[in-house]
């Protein structure tokens, strides 16, 4: 699935779960670094708007589909992907790393909410040993200083995975960046992954995920700063399903 921003294409090239799961783990098992992104309607806002994101994103490894109209536009153009959000992502991805004994770092959030969650995936994920945690502080500057600092720490922790949890466009950033200083680490957008696992933020409930209504429950839960953003993501819609249709009438079996 293929969508162009400001001339620039973006794929979701990680199709399954079972392709992410190969590609993490023979990437692991190198001891080879990635970047991966979940690509949702915000991004390609986003994306319409910044340059330095555009770059990040070109920087990605991996790109999977987070968000189900990212899901549906897929079956539109006849290139079905599925849904494989970043918070989703954090359990498949660690239980590879402690198989192959991989340790972890986790960056983004608070202090408080990286030990709960520290604590949280030791002691659920057999093996896994999460060796740093770094908050960044507020106005973090995903390209300067302290991001250096924060690699020079992660880096000398020996952790060969990276969880990033400091929402778009700064976690991508941050990854693009991270995989030209630490070439052999793993690094994986997960969103409020953390805070889930810490119980800082709520998820959405079971109900809400299945009936594909995530969206509108945390929309209500929090209104007034994620109105305008679903506002922006539903302007841009009709015009990525007119594209998606085109990919469609592009297939080969058209």
């Amino acid at each position: 699935m293929d969508f162009k921003v400001s001339g620039e294409r973006v794929s979701v090239n990680v199709p399954t779960w079972a392709v992410l799961q190969a590609r993490v783990t023979e990437r692991l098992a190198q001891r080879q670094g990635f970047a991966l992104a979940t690509i949702n309607l915000d991004h390609l806002v986003k994306l319409r708007q910044s340059p330095q994101f555009r770059r990040a994103y070109a920087a990605q490894d991996f790109v999977t589909a987070d968000g189900n109209p990212i899901v549906w536009m897929s079956w539109l153009a006849k290139r079905p992907v599925e849904l494989i959000p970043g918070s989703d992502a954090l359990f498949p991805i660690a239980r590879i790393a402690a198989k192959q004994g991989v340790s972890v770092a986790l960056v983004g959030s608070t202090q408080p909410a990286l030990a709960a969650a520290k604590s949280y995936l030791e002691r659920e994920v057999r093996d896994l040993e999460v060796v740093a945690t770094v908050a960044p502080p507020m106005g973090f500057d995903p390209t300067g200083a302290q991001a250096d600092a924060i690699f020079e720490q992660i880096g000398a922790s020996g952790a060969g995975l990276c969880f990033i949890a400091l929402g778009a466009p700064k976690q991508e950033i941050f990854a693009a960046a991270g995989r030209r200083k630490l070439p052999h680490m793993g690094f994986a957008s997960i969103g409020a992954g953390v805070d889930f696992l810490a119980g800082t933020q709520t998820r959405a409930p079971e109900w809400a995920r299945r009936f594909a209504v995530e969206w509108l429950w945390r929309a209500l839960s929090s209104p007034k700063r994620l109105l305008p953003r679903y506002v922006k993501c539903l302007a841009i819609l009709p015009g990525q399903v007119f594209a998606a249709m085109l990919q469609r009438l592009r297939s080969p079996q058209h």
